[in-house]
């Protein structure tokens, strides 16, 4: 990545960062956004170099769903596709489901959103936990004045008076095909700021759904992989490969024991390009 999308990574992750004290779990956590958010940073860079094909954009049209369509397949094991990571089946829900069961639904399923499908599956919108909240509000104070009801959120404000699934939802959706890139998927769930897509087939039916911790799971590497390649690294640049030892923790690369300052800083160079590396500790010790 260039210096401005690393700039640009950790400045999502300040934004991201909570207000009180990290939990043990937190920092694991932030890391994994940090390696997430770089993903999607790199992903983004190749498409813009053309390295990527980006997919195709819809019709622009507000009758039909916003599509992330399958681009050409890139050559390679490595590339992963969003039928790899879905999960079926995907709830969903008829627009004539009414508000109280749309909320039954969400709770039932432990998500914050679930496609909203007609009579032949098709996806036609999505609702989410933020439409039903408008709506509980509008039940409370049907009748908001003054500022409120000029906020900038009208169009949230005046849906939320539905009573259905089909008049709560947000439209259109956006979606993904089975056969676009994890990374593509990624790069349209950061652009959205969504939690969950859809994932659609041709037609534009419901086949799936895929969360942002799938695309998480799929884009970052494991940290065994990276201690693997980390350590053929250090094969090929030390004599005696077993002069240094390499541990990796929540992508940070620390190398341990004695070797050569010089081949060292050649190795440490090396192990920072590796894919999803955050950082690199240098423990060794000079002969």
């Amino acid at each position: 990545m260039s210096d401005f999308e690393h700039r640009s990574v950790e400045t999502e992750t300040r934004r991201a960062t909570p207000g009180r004290p990290w939990t043990p779990q937190e920092e694991p956590r932030q890391d994994a956004l940090r390696r997430y958010l770089g993903a999607v940073a790199a992903a983004a860079s190749r498409r813009s170099t053309g390295q990527e094909s980006a997919p195709a954009s819809g019709t622009g049209s507000t009758e039909g769903p916003v599509t992330a369509s399958p681009g050409p397949a890139a050559p390679g094991p490595a590339v992963l596709h969003v039928r790899d990571v879905m999960r079926v089946p995907a709830a969903s829900v008829p627009g004539d489901m009414p508000f109280s069961e749309v909320a039954r639904t969400l709770a039932r399923e432990q998500v914050g959103s679930v496609p909203v499908v007609d009579a032949d599956d098709h996806v036609i919108g999505v609702v989410s936990e933020s439409d039903l909240l408008a709506k509980a509000a509008v039940m409370a104070e049907p009748h908001r004045h003054g500022s409120v009801g000029r906020m900038w959120q009208h169009r949230l404000y005046e849906k939320s008076h539905g009573d259905t699934a089909a008049t709560l939802m947000t439209f259109p959706p956006v979606t993904v095909h089975p056969t676009a890139r994890v990374s593509d998927a990624a790069w349209t769930a950061a652009h959205a700021r969504l939690k969950r897509l859809p994932v659609t087939d041709h037609r534009g039916r419901l086949v799936g759904v895929v969360s942002r911790r799938d695309l998480l799971r799929a884009l970052i590497r494991d940290d065994a992989e990276i201690r693997a390649e980390a350590e053929s690294l250090v094969g090929r640049y030390l004599p005696d490969p077993h002069a240094v030892a390499v541990s990796v923790e929540n992508g940070t690369v620390t190398m341990t024991g004695r070797a050569d300052k010089a081949l060292v800083a050649d190795v440490l160079a090396a192990v920072r390009d590796i894919d999803d590396v955050l950082d690199v500790v240098d423990a060794t010790e000079a002969f």
